[in-house]
């Protein structure tokens, strides 16, 4: 299992999606979650509707190429309509090791068609994936509760796709009882799982991973 920082590495929230939070996570060889969108006719890392504070794309992926290892990066898309500026960067910046999530319905159609990695969401509010054969994984979220079982994760791998867990803590709940199914279940030994969360570190402990996992 893979553990990813959500919106970097982050350590007071006004560090959220900032160069600092990335500059942490990459330099630890953690990926990271983060959220992107146009401002001004540029991509640009922000959760919220973008001002000039925001950073661009392109800091963030100079900053990630700096990273000996690569990690991953989850690419949360905030704006319709990027794909063909996305693919560019992509490919400029020689970025392999990632993924784009959370797009409407109908843009996901144009990430389909210009061959960009996807993955689609399941949720309690989403409870089949859509695109599921041409995703190349799942975003397995959980709002209100841990409402999905071990072999929903398992079956997702058998059929070839990666699975990324949102962690409790993403939506205000204590982490113990999801982390603990997970290490009891074994999951966090399987390839092709990624674990999301405000707090990194504490995963890396608490699994026995090291950062190159």
């Amino acid at each position: 299992m893979q553990i990813i920082s959500h919106r970097g590495y982050w350590q007071v929230p006004d560090e959220k999606n900032k160069s600092i939070s990335f500059q942490r996570s990459f330099g630890l060889e953690l990926g990271t979650e983060t959220d992107i969108r146009d401002y001004l006719g540029e991509i640009v890392i922000s959760h919220d509707i973008a001002d000039a504070t925001a950073i661009t794309l392109q800091d963030m992926f100079t900053i990630y190429n700096e990273s000996v290892k690569k990690p991953i990066l989850a690419l949360n898309i905030k704006s319709d309509g990027l794909q063909q500026k996305l693919k560019i960067a992509l490919q400029q910046f020689e970025i392999k090791n990632y993924f784009v999530f959370d797009m409407s319905v109908p843009d996901t159609l144009g990430y389909i068609a210009e061959g960009i990695d996807f993955f689609s969401r399941q949720s309690e509010f989403e409870p089949k994936p859509v695109f599921y054969k041409e995703c190349k994984g799942v975003w397995l979220d959980a709002f209100m509760a841990d409402w999905y079982d071990t072999q929903i994760i398992i079956d997702h791998l058998r059929n070839k796709k990666k699975v990324a867990i949102v962690s409790s803590d993403l939506h205000k709940r204590d982490v113990m009882p999801m982390w603990e199914r997970l290490k009891k279940d074994e999951i966090h030994k399987m390839d092709g799982v990624v674990l999301c969360t405000d707090v990194p570190e504490y995963a890396l402990n608490y699994f026995n991973l090291t950062y190159e996992n």
